[in-house]
């Protein structure tokens, strides 16, 4: 039960609990393609489907998972697509046969392919053709049998696609040739797959749906385990807080961040599916007029995103001169958001952003700022049937609204169930009493908003995305020419937040340049350290360990004094 303190402070309207119910995303997922049947429900690069056309394509690709392979039900699928048709297609087509879906960034290396095949057991694999080169190397060194792949163009209609597939394959050349002789094509599952009949499967709200891999607050990448019930509780949640703002079948959200990624995953897709809403897929919000002129298509009445692209939009001239007019929600999570973005952000569209804060072990979100009552720079008060606290250094708890710091902790229905095959690093994130610790540092406001103080962990987060110091200094130190390295956070305008790495070399001829040539053999690009410094050794405890904490002062204290002089 809610702790008192929030009774009072809760906006009228909102509930302080979600009801208890046994319902799986899949049963949610049914219920909506029946209620919405006719409703546009995603639409990608000039193409929509409605409701009806994705119960039946998931359907379509559920029953040849059933019928032409010999995956069995709570096997592992890796899906590794980005923001296309066919990830809504595909991630609901495999829940329907009763798979744990395994979302995968399609930016990873081989090094992190394979660390996230193996880790969660993968069987199965379904992916983007582009990364078919990658997945050649990778197999071999797997337990993957299955591999399905698309082209981006390939849910599109006739002559359309193949304009699509022949300007990414023949005028782009971003598909490497590669070799993978059991590949199936997924146009070609789905056309089996119609053939067939799709058979329910029973799952419980207890059944994994999900494993969503991060790398929590110790670094090592694992997956949390998220249930039926995470999940359908979370959507709960978030449409109990807006409740009053979500028209069911009458919003269309601009979908730009990554549908792997845990915010965008469940907030976009899954609660727009819950509540008949139509989500626009964007591919490549990097490009920015490509994005703008997307936008320019639609009376958009929803957008999610966070710091970095809300900064870059409103400083391309174009959008700025949208029509804003149907804009009345903008949710921002996945990093800070700094005041100076939200109030341009503001004043260029009219609508407020409603910063939130969650995490991917959550499912991923704890609290909200209620539509009505935004604060700029807090997180929100916690979801419905969410209690919060924070304890300090001693694990002592600290009373609620007394303005002190400390680690934030959270229960509630949204928690996982724990990491994956991980019993050792599930027992070290939560408390005994079964909290889980967030490893930030927050403190309560007497008002019941929260704010994120600082990180007690020593994440990097670079656009949003989490980067781990213990998986950059793990691979940097291999390379035979160094000794020790340590990576921290250190403030960019561009992305919030960039890689420095520090380094004690065994040959004083060793550059930055063969570093991070090194680095892009085995690291995501986004995870690439964006400034090196050679030390000829690294502060430590009297035990040894190396204090990241000393080199990130330092370092911003120089930055300080450089902006000074």
């Amino acid at each position: 039960m809610k702790p008192a303190f929030w009774r009072d402070l809760y906006p009228e309207g909102i509930p302080r609990e979600i009801p208890i119910t046994n319902e799986t995303i899949v049963d949610v997922f049914e219920t909506a393609c029946r209620k919405y049947a006719g409703n546009p429900a995603f639409s990608n690069l000039g193409k929509t489907i409605t409701f009806k056309d994705l119960d039946r394509l998931s359907a379509d690709f559920a029953a040849y998972i059933q019928t032409n392979t010999d995956l069995q039900i709570g096997d592992r699928v890796a899906v590794q697509l980005p923001n296309i048709l066919q990830f809504p297609v595909v991630v609901f087509g495999l829940m329907r046969a009763g798979m744990i879906v395994v979302n995968t960034n399609p930016l990873y290396t081989e090094h992190e392919m394979e660390h996230q095949f193996n880790d969660s057991g993968a069987r199965a694999l379904v992916a983007l053709e582009n990364m078919g080169d990658s997945i050649e190397h990778v197999l071999p060194k797997t337990g993957i049998k299955h591999v399905i792949l698309t082209a981006l163009g390939d849910l599109l209609p006739w002559p359309k696609r193949l304009a699509v597939n022949t300007v990414v394959r023949r005028v782009k050349k971003l598909v490497p040739e590669f070799s993978i002789p059991q590949a199936k094509w997924l146009r070609d599952c789905l056309r089996e797959g119609s053939r067939a009949m799709h058979k329910s499967v029973r799952l419980t709200p207890d059944t994994i749906a999900i494993l969503q891999y991060t790398g929590g607050t110790t670094g090592v990448a694992k997956g949390a385990m998220l249930t039926h019930r995470n999940i359908v509780a979370n959507m709960m949640q978030m449409q109990s807080v807006l409740r009053n703002d979500i028209r069911e079948g009458g919003e269309i959200m601009i979908t730009p961040l990554p549908l792997y990624h845990i915010f965008s995953f469940t907030v976009n897709c899954l609660m727009m599916i819950k509540t008949g809403n139509h989500c626009v897929l964007i591919t490549n919000p990097r490009d920015i007029p490509g994005f703008v002129k997307e936008l320019r298509r639609w009376k958009f009445t929803a957008f999610t995103g966070l710091n970095t692209l809300f900064n870059a939009l409103c400083n391309n001239e174009d959008f700025r001169h949208l029509d804003f007019s149907a804009l009345h929600i903008t949710c921002s999570g996945g990093m800070a958001l700094t005041k100076a973005t939200a109030d341009r952000w503001a004043e260029i569209t009219g609508c407020t952003v409603a910063e939130g804060f969650g995490m991917t072990e959550t499912s991923p979100v704890v609290t909200m700022n209620p539509l009505d009552r935004v604060q700029v720079g807090a997180i929100g008060m916690p979801v419905p049937s969410t209690d919060v606290k924070l304890i300090d250094d001693d694990g002592r708890d600290i009373e609620l609204g007394s303005d002190q710091e400390g680690e934030l902790c959270v229960k509630g229905p949204q928690v996982m169930s724990g990491y994956w095959q991980k019993p050792d690093e599930t027992a070290k994130t939560f408390t005994p009493d079964g909290w889980l610790r967030t490893g930030d540092i927050a403190v309560i406001q007497p008002d019941g908003f929260l704010k994120i103080v600082d990180r007690k962990k020593d994440m990097i987060v670079v656009s949003g995305f989490n980067v781990y110091p213990n998986e950059l200094e793990d691979v940097l130190a291999s390379h035979p020419e160094v000794l020790e390295c340590a990576a921290v956070g250190v403030p960019n305008e561009k992305s919030g937040e960039a890689v420095k790495m520090y380094v004690v070399s065994r040959n004083k001829s060793l550059t930055q340049e063969q570093l991070r040539d090194f680095c892009k053999q085995k690291l995501t690009t986004y995870k690439i350290p964006r400034h090196f410094e050679f030390r000829d050794e690294l502060p430590k405890t009297n035990v040894g360990k190396i204090l990241r904490r000393e080199l990130r002062e330092e370092t911003l204290k120089a930055m300080t004094n450089t902006q000074i002089h």
